[in-house]
């Protein structure tokens, strides 16, 4: 009785870190628009997903053993990453509306792949230089996971699945949407929502 008591509770922080995970990183965001757009360009797809997950794993997993209040004790660590960052995506956000700008360039055949490196360095950099990211997986997540008591490593690995679940969804399931992005005028648009996003985020770092 007390082993099915204890797998049911067990199952219970699993779920509930699931959700949670969920629901936290399924927002718009300049790391989910990166990861959308290599998923319709099916570039190097798996290697960004995996360190998308992988890094909210550790990130959820530091929370967890208590690195949150460390953060929060030091707030001009944050203030440093938050314009570090907003640099970064106002950058990225200038380079979508060139590219909305100039239909020509749109589909993925006009140029060659970009490199493996450069990508990987591109989604690192969307991953640790968003302040948001340490608040929501390490700051929040890990307060909320710390609730559970003895079942805060169970909502941990809730939490972590609902990531790599997330990112694998996102990355692959754009592909499917590839015949309607064949157009330049598609590749237009989304290019066009993605500097409004990243310019919107840029704006609310800088002025948050």
């Amino acid at each position: 009785m007390l082993e099915t008591t204890g797998l049911s509770t067990a199952a219970s922080s699993i779920a509930i870190g699931f959700v949670t995970g969920v629901s936290l990183i399924i927002a718009i965001g300049a790391q989910n628009a990166f990861v959308l757009r290599q998923g319709l360009r099916r570039e190097h797809v798996l290697p960004i997903v995996l360190v998308c997950a992988a890094a909210d794993a550790a990130l959820i997993s530091a929370g967890i053993a208590g690195l949150g209040a460390v953060i929060s004790a030091y707030p001009a660590a944050v203030d440093i990453t938050r314009y570090a960052g907003a640099a970064f995506v106002a950058g990225y956000g200038v380079l979508a509306a060139r590219r909305a700008a100039r239909p020509q360039a749109m589909t993925p055949s006009d140029h060659a792949p970009a490199t493996l490196k450069a990508v990987l360095l591109t989604c690192l950099a969307f991953t640790f230089l968003n302040p948001h990211v340490y608040l929501d997986t390490v700051v929040l997540l890990g307060s909320i996971g710390n609730q559970h008591g003895d079942g805060r490593w169970m909502f941990g690995i809730g939490a972590v699945l609902g990531s790599f679940a997330w990112f694998f969804a996102l990355g692959y399931g754009a592909g499917r949407l590839s015949t309607f992005f064949a157009r330049p005028a598609s590749w237009r648009v989304l290019d066009a929502l993605i500097a409004a996003v990243m310019f919107a985020l840029a704006a609310g770092l800088l002025f948050s």
